[in-house]
């Protein structure tokens, strides 16, 4: 039984900015795997990937995180392309692998499932439901929102949303996500219209502008602290909910844990890869924004 387990494909990714190009695996489940293994929480991952990217899941485990890996013909490929404004990207999906099933996932429990759906048919609404049926579920939306035409992402509606968003405890979306699957500009909005739907917990991050968290009836402005440097955005959202959700399950309120998983966000940003700061550098960073609130 895990506090946290999150599902999601690994994947290979390409990451062009002005600065620099690089080469590294990539998705939800990776960037979220190595921020919240450094936390005191007990977590594992279920993934899927080809046989020739295995050692991914190999250096996972060495570092302690517990992986149920199945097999897949081939590993996700993305390529993401950063301008001068880290906080959008264009994508490409060079190759794509096997979805998740029900049957695959009916002997893991958990208090929360982190669902990191990369493309609409990764996690079906079936596998949802039976999970939501265990524990509670926390959304990732931005793959159910990806349509891939001739290898370029564009930006749709999730088809299934008004079934599914019911089983879903908390939600997670940038500003762009929430417009296309509200058609409502405004955040809050936006985030009303989804609770609404059914969600229980909304998170809307806006990269350097900080989030907003709407949870039973009341809104929580978060700010992004600002980084030493800014040379790597890919997977600052998947490092925001790593802390958010760790600070959920230890009985943090929405303010307090929306705060430190932007500190974690921001000292990731810092640098290429995944985080691989510690719990005391994010407090640290947190009691220098005087941010910092202790556990009740």
């Amino acid at each position: 039984m895990y506090d946290i387990c999150c599902i999601g494909h690994i994947t290979l990714d390409k990451v062009v900015t002005p600065a620099a190009e690089m080469y590294m695996p990539g998705g939800t489940s990776f960037y979220f795997s190595h921020a919240i293994r450094q936390m005191d929480v007990k977590y594992g991952l279920v993934t899927s990937l080809a046989e020739s990217e295995l050692h991914l899941v190999e250096d996972l485990r060495s570092g302690g995180t517990q992986v149920t890996v199945f097999s897949s013909v081939n590993t996700v490929y993305f390529e993401n392309i950063y301008s001068q404004n880290l906080d959008h990207r264009t994508q490409r999906v060079l190759q794509t692998a096997d979805p998740f099933t029900a049957a695959q996932l009916k002997n893991i429990h958990a208090d929360i499932f982190h669902l990191g759906p990369l493309l609409a048919s990764d996690i079906p609404a079936d596998l949802v439901k039976m999970l939501a049926a265990k524990g509670k579920v926390s959304l990732d939306v931005q793959g159910y929102l990806r349509k891939v035409e001739n290898k370029k992402v564009c930006a749709v509606d999730w088809e299934d949303k008004l079934q599914v968003l019911p089983y879903i405890s908390i939600l997670k979306a940038n500003e762009l996500e929430a417009e296309v699957l509200t058609g409502e500009k405004n955040i809050r909005k936006a985030a009303k219209l989804l609770s609404e739907w059914g969600v229980k917990e909304v998170v809307i991050t806006l990269g350097s502008m900080g989030s907003e968290i709407y949870s039973e009836g009341v809104f929580y402005t978060v700010p992004a602290y600002k980084p030493v440097s800014v040379t790597d955005a890919t997977g600052c959202g998947d490092t925001y909910m790593a802390g958010y959700l760790y600070q959920r399950v230890k009985g943090s309120t929405a303010q307090q844990a929306g705060e430190f998983g932007a500190a974690m966000a921001s000292l990731k940003i810092a640098s290429p890869g995944p985080f691989t700061g510690t719990e005391a550098n994010v407090v640290n960073l947190l009691i220098q924004e005087k941010s910092y609130l202790p556990l009740n």
